[in-house]
């Protein structure tokens, strides 16, 4: 599904935004990112711009970039059968959504759970097993082209791994990345959070940057 030929060069294009947006952050002191001042979002002196994707929500309903604006979004990449890293992160950013409950549904900062693992995780699985965590979360998966591209869209990676017993093709993991990538309400790319997760900061990051909005 996913050949290493793909995954050498979505690697090889992580670690040059990782690298340009380092050198952004480390040598270009001077040059402060328009905003609030955060606790935990490394934000991006400039918002860049998502290439077109398309994705299906847990409903059925096409998820795409328009989908993405007039909100603060953070994006996490997963699969339901993780055993550790996604729910965990999961259950963190809950956190961070009930401390969001007051603010108006019309501005409230969302989370979108995309699920890497289409072989076993339709759009319809993804979604129970995202809303199990909160009901207010997007969930969505796609094609493995569309997931390639959505990942590759936002410098994030992903891959299968061979099956721990070849007699149960079945029994396999996804290595992923684990950071949250930052949409802007112009359905840009504003920036990144990377693990370990506070809940709290992350929470009171986003209330500060939907109020930046009215």
């Amino acid at each position: 599904m996913f050949n290493r030929s793909t995954l050498i060069v979505l690697t090889i294009a992580a670690a040059f935004a990782g690298l340009l947006a380092g050198w952004h952050f480390s040598n270009r002191p001077s040059a402060e990112p328009a905003g609030p001042a955060l606790q935990t979002m490394k934000r991006f002196e400039a918002p860049r711009s998502l290439p077109p994707f398309q994705l299906t929500r847990h409903d059925g309903q096409p998820l795409d970039n328009g989908a993405l604006k007039g909100h603060w979004t953070l994006v996490f990449i997963g699969f339901t059968h993780c055993p550790d890293v996604c729910p965990t992160t999961l259950a963190q950013l809950k956190q961070a959504q009930a401390a969001w409950k007051s603010i108006p549904e019309a501005r409230r900062p969302r989370v979108l759970f995309v699920s890497v693992d289409p072989e076993r995780d339709t759009p319809e699985i993804t979604g129970r097993y995202a809303h199990a965590f909160e009901a207010d979360t997007i969930a969505a998966t796609g094609t493995p082209e569309q997931l390639e591209a959505f990942a590759r869209g936002l410098s994030l990676v992903f891959m299968k791994n061979p099956p721990d017993d070849p007699a149960k093709p079945e029994r396999y993991a996804v290595d992923h990345s684990a950071a949250l990538a930052v949409i802007d309400p112009e359905g840009r790319m504003a920036g990144v959070i990377q693990p370990p997760f506070e809940p709290g900061k992350i929470a009171t990051d986003f209330a500060t940057l939907t109020d930046a909005m009215q």
